[in-house]
């Protein structure tokens, strides 16, 4: 965890670059970010451990060696507590402002419901971050200056990987609490997969995956609880040739939860994810290139 003053003189994201694009995959990283703001934890309730619960924490490091492979990895800087781009730009809940919200802020999603909208109300199980509301101006700057920026550059290298290989497959990398019960009321299984159900991606980029990290081993599941989010959902257009998945990690393969550090587990994770990778890219990259062809 880093304390900034702000994004003004920082980098909220990065984006990672292999020295060359050999490959039509793109990596996007959008809720490990740890800098935090001073003046955002000034405003919390909650103290440093608590308040980055909602932080996929290291996930950024897991996935850094698809730079070898020659795919880009795009991350965020900044925390979801303070801004989340898995969302739509404007889930906003009217009960965290002081005044009154545009009349195009979607109020009555379900995740604003849960306190969870682009300007998340809670971390955690239902913990409140914020001591005393917001202004709306200040919701509407975090948009401005963080949200649409951030996909606007992962929508351009999107854009320019469909145009180097006829098409593009985004990997939207994210962890999961392991507490948390599986919907069938099971243990949770180290991986989930999403597609929002069969609509985001091509069927055997999320049959590779699944073949992929169980034969690694891993215990593997489908979109329950995870489907995949907003970027999963907006970007993945399959019969466009973009394709986007959806890939949840148990975090208690390689942190400890309690206290946000790397555990023994971390470099095996890691070197198995970048196996995953590779192997993924050599089973998609001939089979999709084919599709792309076939619909030209």
């Amino acid at each position: 965890m880093q304390v900034v003053t702000g994004f003004s003189n920082t980098d909220a994201f990065d984006l990672l670059r292999p020295a060359q694009q050999c490959v039509p995959f793109v990596f996007n990283s959008p809720h490990s970010g740890r800098d935090y703001p001073d003046a955002f934890l000034r405003a919390s309730r909650l103290d440093t451990r608590a308040i980055r619960r909602s932080e996929d924490a290291f996930v950024d490091e897991l996935f850094e060696p698809v730079l070898s492979l020659g795919a880009p990895l795009l991350r965020a800087r900044f925390p979801r507590a303070y801004l989340d781009v898995n969302r739509e730009p404007y889930e906003l809940d009217p009960k965290m402002y002081e005044d009154r919200l545009p009349s195009y802020a979607n109020c009555r999603s379900i995740r604003v419901a849960g306190g969870l909208g682009t300007i998340a109300r809670v971390v955690g199980e239902a913990q409140e971050i914020y001591r005393e509301r917001l202004t709306v101006q200040e919701a509407l700057l975090r948009i401005e200056t963080l949200y649409k920026p951030y996909h606007r550059t992962l929508r351009r290298i999107l854009a320019q990987t469909h145009v180097d290989f006829g098409y593009a497959i985004l990997v939207d990398c994210h962890s999961m609490p392991s507490a948390v019960r599986s919907s069938d009321g099971g243990a949770r299984p180290d991986f989930i997969l999403g597609d929002r159900y069969g609509t985001s991606c091509a069927p055997l980029l999320i049959e590779a995956a699944t073949r992929i990290l169980r034969d690694m081993g891993y215990s593997v599941s489908r979109n329950k609880p995870y489907a995949g989010g907003f970027i999963t959902e907006h970007y993945g257009r399959p019969a466009k040739g973009l394709h986007a998945l959806q890939i949840e990690i148990n975090r208690a393969l390689y942190m400890d939860e309690t206290r946000t550090e790397r555990n023994a587990g971390f470099a095996e994770l890691a070197s198995n994810l970048g196996q995953f990778a590779s192997e993924l890219v050599a089973i998609s990259d001939g089979a999709l290139a084919a599709e792309a062809l076939a619909a030209e």
